[in-house]
């Protein structure tokens, strides 16, 4: 069972995370090259929250949502 966590661990440190370990290496280099995993995942983040504002918008201007207030007084 040892050997099964080992190879597990292995994989990881030797092989998955070698991209990591090289962009490590540009640190010295360039702040932006060192952070471009950063920089990718927020540029992911910056499309999905305009892409949802964009479905809200649309969702909105169709006039679907009850906004009656008979469902809680104090609204």
């Amino acid at each position: 069972m040892n050997d099964f966590f080992n190879g597990i661990a292995d994989l990881f440190v030797n092989v998955l995370f070698a991209p990591f370990d090289a962009l490590k290496a540009l640190e010295l280099e360039s702040w932006f090259s060192a952070n471009i995993m950063s920089w990718i995942f927020m540029a992911i983040g910056v499309v999905a929250f305009v892409y949802w504002m964009l479905q809200l918008k649309k969702y909105n201007e169709n006039g679907e949502e009850d906004k009656s207030i008979s469902s809680h007084s104090y609204l």
